[in-house]
């Protein structure tokens, strides 16, 4: 009995038995003796390797198992952005999601103005709370908004690129939105952001690059 495995995009035999019959070195056989674990092994993938694959099974009848791979990349969002504009003496309330990762980031770090943030610094009240899971959440609360709060903000996680945001800190006497009738996209009151808008099996080893 043979066990081979075939990609349907382009009807190319990659694997049978333990042989590969493709010149891309990212796809093994994987077979241990005395089992009936027959693995197709894709080191390293990509976007393109999206698609159904076929494991087939040379019994009589003949004998067919499809699977769909759709290969994810884990992406950062920064909820309310790329504009965000608070009310001095408010409180800042930043959320960065990292969403498609196969484990939670190691760890997220944020920056002010291309600075890693202290949370010990001598200006007080800032904090960062991170619900890791399937979801990652990183929450970077800044208390009583002054207007040196203002600029860049960046989310770093491990293993997703990093997403910005700008936040600016309005002096409620000097802000021109309640007299033009305008408002900016997002805006933040007391830590709120309103916006009014045999078995086969398929193994993805995933390769995550740290970004620093």
């Amino acid at each position: 009995m043979q066990v081979s495995w075939v990609r349907h995009r382009d009807i190319h035999l990659l694997t049978v038995g333990r042989y590969t019959y493709t010149s891309d070195q990212r796809f093994r056989a994987i077979h241990l003796p005395h089992s009936e674990d027959w693995t197709l092994q894709i080191k390293y993938p990509q976007h393109r390797d999206s698609g159904i694959y076929e494991c087939q099974i040379s019994t009589t009848p003949h004998m067919s198992h499809f699977i769909h791979l759709n290969v994810v990349e884990p992406t950062t969002e920064i909820i309310g952005g790329p504009e965000l504009y608070i009310d001095r003496g408010s409180t800042i309330n930043l959320t960065c999601v990292v969403l498609y990762s196969p484990e939670p980031p190691a760890y997220i770090f944020w920056n002010h103005n291309d600075a890693i943030i202290s949370y010990d610094s001598p200006r007080g009240g800032v904090s960062v709370v991170t619900e890791k899971g399937e979801t990652t959440t990183s929450f970077l609360l800044i208390q009583q908004a002054r207007p040196s709060d203002s600029g860049t903000y960046q989310c770093n996680p491990s293993n997703a690129q990093s997403k910005s945001v700008v936040v600016h800190v309005l002096n409620e006497a000097n802000s021109i939105f309640p007299l033009s009738g305008e408002y900016p996209a997002a805006m933040q009151r007391g830590g709120q952001t309103f916006s009014p808008h045999t078995h086969c099996i398929l193994l993805a080893v995933m390769l995550l690059l740290a970004v620093s």
